[in-house]
């Protein structure tokens, strides 16, 4: 193909975003730029073939020949992934997935896990706040740091589960500690954590060391599915790991937590929420974009049959809380401090894995901002055989003091 003719097809592309005030150029792979005098965005054609993207583009597409190095782009995150998904002609389709050998079994769940966490402990440091937390933050004000936000959101999870000195915490998809690890210190709980992540497991196993929390604090390599039935704990927590359990394993993962829960227990569900009915996404390349490169398996579905499923489990709803904002806020955190340590990241785990967690965490944020997906804490309790479930009348507990101060408590675990 011609420079003349990739030229000419072009400049009515780029005119119209230059237009509509993303000023675009494009580098074609013989040095040639066709657009804006001072661009916004920048995107290099690296070889001949990456040209029809353009003429046919999608948001998923435009994402997938970025981590393949068939183009490169040049703006900030944020400016690449607005106009990734203008170009991509955003709608609304059936969510697709590439599986592992099966969905949403003990083997495919674990092969998942491993594939999203188990890249290294250090890249995830590299961008996380310092507790290490992987999910969305909890801001009291515009201002505040990434580490004062999860804090504040470990801290505002304690509260609304009431937690009490002594009380048996459970934390499913335990992540790197910070949950457990925040509960023990600050409220005395004991508490179990469950991963599938191999490395997750080391590094809360050495936190717990370092931090003298071996009577109280235990973290198991573990299937939710697995536990033994009988243990019970007085409150359950998840969070960012209702993503990985799947439409179809709903029921499963509400009657396992409904039997771990003694009477009046409560349990804060964490996770992130389709913005349709009934399975529908942002577009199927985009999720198979998602498929591919990050959450194998992964599956989204909307709040409405996440409360219809605690209920039908014999749970009470007792609150819900949006944090779509929040997680907006987060991701854009984590994209700043990936590009703060960007030649670190590629030479930590390589070229193409920091593009793909760069392109995915903007697009997240992205999606966050415009509603297209959502982020609820569901808080649910297991009535007594009376059928009361004592909690407070108001949510005054949720914003008095920052954190209780409150230290460990001894004794064995369940």
């Amino acid at each position: 193909m011609s420079a003349v003719a990739p030229t000419a097809m072009l400049g009515s592309l780029v005119g119209k975003f230059s237009d509509d005030g993303t000023p675009l150029a494009v580098r074609l792979w013989n040095g040639e730029q066709v657009g804006a005098k001072q661009p916004r965005v920048t995107i290099a054609l690296r070889q001949p073939s990456a040209l029809k993207l353009l003429l046919k583009p999608s948001a998923g597409k435009l994402a997938q020949a970025y981590v393949e190095e068939l183009i490169d782009v040049e703006g900030t995150a944020r400016d690449v992934v607005s106009l990734g998904f203008s170009l991509g002609k955003i709608g609304v389709a059936k969510a697709k997935s590439k599986l592992l050998g099966g969905r949403h079994n003990r083997r495919s769940d674990r092969k998942a896990i491993e594939f999203h966490y188990d890249i290294s402990n250090e890249f995830y440091a590299l961008w996380l706040d310092r507790n290490l937390v992987y999910s969305c933050g909890y801001f009291r004000n515009e201002t505040d740091s990434l580490d004062a936000a999860q804090e504040q959101k470990l801290e505002h999870i304690c509260r609304k589960l009431c937690l009490q000195r002594g009380e048996r915490l459970l934390d499913i998809g335990c992540g790197w500690g910070g949950m457990i690890l925040w509960a023990a210190e600050h409220y005395g709980t004991r508490c179990l954590g469950i991963t599938l992540s191999k490395q997750q497991h080391a590094y809360v196993n050495e936190q717990i060391r370092a931090r003298k929390l071996e009577a109280v604090c235990e973290v198991r390599l573990l299937d939710y599915r697995d536990l033994d039935p009988e243990i019970r704990f007085d409150k359950i927590v998840s969070v960012g790991m209702f993503e990985h359990v799947g439409r179809k394993n709903l029921q499963t993962y509400f009657n396992a937590i409904q039997r771990h829960l003694e009477p009046g227990g409560l349990l804060l569900n964490h996770g992130i929420s389709a913005s349709w009915m009934n399975g529908q996404s942002l577009s199927s390349d985009s999720g198979d974009f998602v498929d591919r490169y990050v959450f194998p398996d992964g599956e989204l579905v909307h709040i409405a049959e996440t409360m219809t499923e605690i209920g039908a489990c014999g749970l009470e709803v007792r609150d819900v809380e949006c944090l779509r904002q929040h997680y907006a806020k987060t991701l854009w955190h984590w994209v700043e401090r990936l590009d703060h340590h960007t030649d670190t990241a590629r030479q930590m785990v390589g070229e193409k894995t920091y593009r793909i967690w760069r392109t995915y965490m903007a697009g997240s944020a992205l999606a966050f901002e415009h509603g297209w997906i959502s982020l609820y804490q569901v808080l649910a309790g297991k009535p007594q055989d009376d059928g009361t479930l004592p909690h407070p009348l108001t949510r005054e507990h949720l914003y008095a003091n920052l954190y209780s101060g409150t230290t460990a408590t001894e004794g064995p675990l369940p």
